[in-house]
């Protein structure tokens, strides 16, 4: 019996790192929680030991979860032949879609030549900047190009700097949708949350969700939160995440004077919530995509300040305000305050503005599995 019979979905082998609740992450089991899994389902090839975060919840829901050897340059040989193997040993995918940036390269250069139809690449950032990464970055995504059939972006930057301009008319905007309703502000549902957080009464509240690592820019964000405790001494900064430099951040929040007022709240499954006990939302991100986080933001009723490295696309109500990092920190601190103070009486229910933006993942579901029956149908 065939996949395209009615009886059985389509399975979509979606590649990570690891699936911890990261943007891309985070994107893929929003759709993945909304989508018909009668007609499409979702399994997963990881590059970790290590189970994630997410890996419960997408057994729960029927998707499996294989893992595979990390991606290396200087062992691109062995991750061909094992990932060649893969392939062989599970000829029911038709659809690759890779969301590890210029890492899929041997991926999508196996799946081609094992004759996997669809092979989509996901964009979800625009990195700024030269390291010693850079060389070998490029090099693996120019590469890569030639085998991808469909080039998904959440954002024009990312889908600029991952497959080159030279393929701009062939790009596809995949949304970073959210469950709307489920963000939705209320004042009653505020309320309770501060109070299981035991925050102050009255309390400014600044607050941020991110994995702790150089794109998302926490001391950039410590040190400006420095700058709004310093106007308003009872002021709490929450930080929900978890990464390599989170360490880094904990000792800054030290030698800044301000750890008794950071709550680091590592990885939550409550983000929603979290959100509503928040005054203001701050992004100082160095480079982002199309971020999950500040749609999430925006559907529960806070404002949010972005910096330049944020692209102007994720502004889908008017709580989007842009300060460029240049400014500095007290000039980001004296902003952060300015919002969360004006807002507090100006909250409002953005649901319907979020849904009118075409950010409701209700929609996006049924668009990816038309997208995805469609893309089989016709390979």
């Amino acid at each position: 019996m065939s996949d395209m019979d009615g009886q059985n979905p389509i399975r979509v082998l979606n590649l990570f790192t690891i699936l911890n609740r990261g943007g891309a992450e985070t994107m893929v089991m929003n759709y993945y929680r909304h989508i018909d899994r009668t007609r499409v389902q979702f399994d997963f090839l990881v590059h970790r030991e290590e189970r994630g975060a997410y890996e419960d919840e997408i057994e729960s829901l029927g998707g499996r979860i294989f893992r595979m050897m990390p991606v290396r340059p200087w062992t691109a040989g062995a991750y061909r032949r094992a990932i060649r193997v893969f392939f062989s040993e599970h000829p029911e995918y038709r659809i690759l879609h890779a969301h590890m940036s210029e890492l899929g390269l041997y991926a999508f250069q196996e799946a081609k030549r094992m004759g996997i139809p669809v092979r989509i690449c996901h964009a979800h950032n625009a990195p700024h900047g030269i390291d010693l990464k850079s060389p070998v970055r490029w090099y693996m995504k120019t590469r890569m190009r030639p085998y991808i059939t469909h080039r998904f972006m959440c954002g024009y930057e990312s889908g600029l700097w991952l497959f080159g301009s030279r393929y701009r008319d062939s790009f596809i905007q995949m949304n970073n949708a959210v469950d709307a309703a489920a963000f939705r502000y209320d004042a009653a549902r505020r309320a309770e949350v501060r109070r299981m957080l035991e925050l102050p009464e009255g309390s400014l509240t600044v607050g941020h969700v991110g994995r702790f690592n150089y794109q998302k820019n926490h001391p950039f964000l410590l040190r400006a939160f420095a700058a709004v405790r310093r106007q308003e001494p009872g002021a709490v900064l929450l930080l929900v995440g978890d990464g390599s430099d989170r360490p880094a951040a904990e000792t800054l929040a030290r030698e800044l004077h301000i750890s008794d007022s950071v709550r680091f709240l590592g990885i939550r499954t409550d983000i929603s919530d979290l959100l509503q006990a928040m005054d203001v939302f701050a992004f100082p991100s160095h480079f982002e995509g199309l971020s999950v986080a500040s749609v999430e933001a925006q559907a529960a009723g806070l404002p949010c300040l972005i910096s330049d490295g944020v692209p102007i696309e994720c502004k889908k109500t008017d709580l989007v305000h842009a300060l460029p990092l240049s400014a500095g920190t007290d000039a980001w601190g004296a902003e952060l305050l300015r919002l969360a103070r004006a807002g507090r009486d100006a909250r409002r229910d953005t649901s319907e503005e979020i849904r009118a933006a075409g950010f409701d993942i209700t929609e996006n579901a049924k668009w990816l599995r038309d997208f995805y029956l469609g893309a089989v149908g016709r390979s």
